[in-house]
């Protein structure tokens, strides 16, 4: 307990923790339009070793901030060993990190995650990650009047300057890109490029085979591991984490919205797109039961969503800086978001790419894309 402000921390640990944690981000929230709560049994999952792989093997510990009587905050930490495998810094990680516009509350979360991490030998600690970077990643800094898609962080714009009050500095800045009334995704001065790229009797593009779904994912996931392995961050997808998405992925996914490239009959890149669930949660106060889920399941198969997010897309490196690496990324964009739009589609979101990735980005606003959303990534030295 902070003696001086009346905050006390308390460390939460079981399904009666876990409830309670979830709980605590709400009154942040308390007044803001644009939030969508989650759904406590997803997030639930995520917070529960024995249901999220990333937690399987991860010292973490999450707690609760509290003042008279009533949570106002919450925050979890994390070592990630496979972090530490790949990139030997001596980080720990951060997350979930909600609370109400008071910095004594931001400061006592914050300095109670620095401590444990350092008593663990960790020398910096950076965040926020939910939790980990290929999960919820950052801190919305910009974009704040609008709700997050599926996936997608949400938070208030006190909680930058309150991190950054506690000693906290950028690491690293991602965009969301708003696509909105896009009809030609790829420019016209592009189009004759991808055909001729695509024109190889080699070139094959095709969307998933939901008869080998898990084997299908494991594709996208060995593919994603070579992509990305030199981006900022980057720690690969496990086998584990690859059957635990499909897992997840399975019920949302529509065959329209989960494409492979190939190249001589060998998995190239991929694309996938999740139907913006937000959309359809938006009144559900994060409950699923008793009666929400059928409301999910008309909203989503019978009624149909207005929005999508496409949150994966990974070319092989042996195929970047050549023609068929933007010619497959521009292609899987404008056939998906196109397959989309015949289904209804009102606008789209593509996100998150990094602030460094400048070809990315480029690509992007020329097929029409508008950056409105920024998540950064603190760091801290311990």
């Amino acid at each position: 307990m902070d003696a001086s402000t009346g905050v006390t921390i308390e460390a939460v640990d079981g399904p009666a923790g876990r409830k309670r944690f979830i709980a605590a981000a709400r009154p942040a929230f308390e007044g803001d339009p644009h939030y969508v709560p989650p759904l406590n049994i997803e997030v639930g999952s995520r917070l529960d070793p024995k249901a999220n792989p990333t937690l399987k093997d991860a010292d973490h510990q999450l707690w609760v901030a509290t003042r008279n009587g009533r949570d106002v905050g919450r925050i979890g930490a994390l070592i990630n060993p496979m972090h530490l495998r790949t990139h030997n810094d001596g980080a720990a990680h951060f997350g979930f990190l909600d609370a109400i516009d008071d910095p004594a509350v931001f400061r006592l979360l914050l300095s109670t995650a620095e401590t444990w991490a350092r008593a663990r030998g960790m020398t910096r600690i950076g965040g926020p990650y939910h939790f980990s970077v290929n999960e919820e990643v950052g801190m919305l800094v910009d974009g704040f009047d609008a709700p997050p898609y599926f996936m997608m962080p949400h938070g208030r714009e006190w909680y930058g300057r309150h991190t950054e009050a506690a000693g906290y500095a950028k690491a690293m800045d991602m965009f969301a890109l708003s696509y909105r009334n896009v009809v030609n995704f790829i420019p016209e001065k592009r189009q004759r490029f991808v055909d001729r790229a695509l024109s190889n009797p080699k070139v094959r593009l095709r969307h998933v085979d939901f008869s080998r779904f898990r084997e299908e994912v494991a594709t996208a996931v060995e593919i994603f591991n070579d992509a990305w392995s030199d981006n900022w961050g980057f720690i690969p997808f496990t086998e584990a984490n690859a059957a635990h998405m499909a897992s997840e992925l399975r019920p949302i996914i529509e065959k329209h919205n989960f494409m492979i490239c190939e190249y001589d009959g060998a998995p190239a890149a991929f694309g996938l797109v999740f139907p913006n669930i937000n959309e359809a949660i938006r009144d559900f106060d994060g409950r699923l039961f008793p009666f929400n889920w059928a409301k999910l399941l008309y909203r989503l198969k019978v009624k149909g969503l207005s929005q999508a997010r496409m949150p994966l897309m990974g070319v092989r490196k042996k195929f970047q800086g050549k023609p068929l690496g933007p010619a497959f990324a521009y292609k899987m964009i404008d056939i998906m978001n196109r397959d989309n739009i015949s289904r209804g589609l009102k606008s789209s979101e593509l996100s998150w790419i990094l602030e460094t990735n400048t070809p990315m980005l480029n690509m992007l606003t020329e097929m029409g894309g508008e950056i409105y959303k920024t998540y950064r990534v603190y760091e801290k030295p311990l």
